[in-house]
């Protein structure tokens, strides 16, 4: 019987418990966003935060900016539009594309969300130093980084 590595298994571990910590956010998120009964979905609420930032991107950006790929963004964009919270304007330079602009409504949104997404913050980072915070935030974009080379 060979004995396991546990340098070779320890990988995994910590996969899994990323893995596993985005999916407790997005599902806590969401359980937040239900109760405050705002009528938006984490991923919408992402793609407000997007506009607030930089308001008039394409879809393609937004996709790219959000690493969700183009039909999500449509539909989540197509949701944005019908709830008024956000609007398609043609690009006067190329017709095929559309500015995507936010509304009075979906900036009145966006105040109502970010209590919300505060609290959410607040309780998870409890206990965690800042310190923690930056150096967790530097370990995952490295993360990515590595995963987004030849991609």
């Amino acid at each position: 019987m060979s004995k396991s590595n546990p340098q070779q298994s320890q990988p995994a571990v910590w996969g899994n418990t990323i893995e596993r910590t985005a999916k407790r956010m997005k599902q806590v998120y969401k359980r937040l966003l239900k109760e405050a009964g705002v009528g938006i979905t984490v991923d919408q609420w992402v793609v407000l935060q997007l506009l607030r930032d930089r308001d008039g991107l394409s879809q393609l950006e937004i996709a790219e900016r959000t690493d969700k790929d183009a039909p999500t963004i449509t539909r989540i964009i197509d949701l944005l539009v019908r709830k008024g919270l956000c609007k398609r304007q043609p690009d006067p330079r190329d017709r095929r594309r559309f500015s995507i602009r936010l509304t009075a409504a979906g900036r009145a949104k966006i105040q109502e969300v970010s209590p919300v997404a505060r609290a959410f913050r607040r309780r998870g980072w409890e206990g965690v130093s800042e310190v923690d915070l930056e150096q967790l935030m530097q370990t995952l974009n490295r993360i990515y980084q590595n995963l987004s080379k030849d991609t």
